[in-house]
């Protein structure tokens, strides 16, 4: 048995994510300054925006001024991420192909120091087949002069909705 597969797991591979989820975190940790934000409804679109090009641009020090610490996300299965799981995916995605992420039928609501934006996010690829679109609500509390992404979810439309 090779080194590279031990025990059925390809080690290199488990190192390769491990190191792409490291460099992510300390790229999105060493944000020395996040943009600061009105506390506005049009700001949590123009985040949601931010989102959606950090990932185009595989971009996660953006991504990291947006999440906040205690985020958690509901993901289309139901699996449950954490903000370092997240940003490690983003970061994960930078070595695949290029994808568009599309936003539409945006609605920010903010009370206070906290609002939420539901929305439809569409997938992309280069040849511009739509890859999935999601429904999308995130809950956000403004803190440190601009919002932050406490929680999210995210539920496939099926084809039937998409129409």
């Amino acid at each position: 048995m090779s080194v590279a597969r031990l025990a059925g797991y390809d080690v290199a591979g488990v190192l390769m994510r491990y190191l792409l989820a490291v460099l992510a975190l300390c790229g999105a940790m060493m944000a020395a300054d996040c943009p600061k934000q009105p506390k506005e409804a049009s700001a949590l679109s123009e985040t949601e925006h931010n989102w959606a090009q950090s990932l185009e641009k595989r971009d996660v020090t953006i991504l990291g001024c947006i999440l906040a610490n205690e985020f958690q996300d509901v993901g289309v299965s139901g699996a449950l991420s954490d903000r370092a799981a997240t940003l490690a995916k983003a970061g994960e995605a930078a070595t695949g192909p290029a994808r568009h992420h599309g936003l539409s039928e945006l609605r920010p609501v903010v009370q206070g120091d906290f609002g939420y934006i539901r929305g439809i996010a569409a997938v992309v690829d280069g040849e511009g087949k739509t890859l999935a679109r999601v429904r999308f609500t995130d809950v956000y509390a403004y803190r440190d002069g601009r919002w932050q992404c406490v929680s999210g979810q995210e539920t496939f439309i099926k084809e039937a909705e998409k129409k």
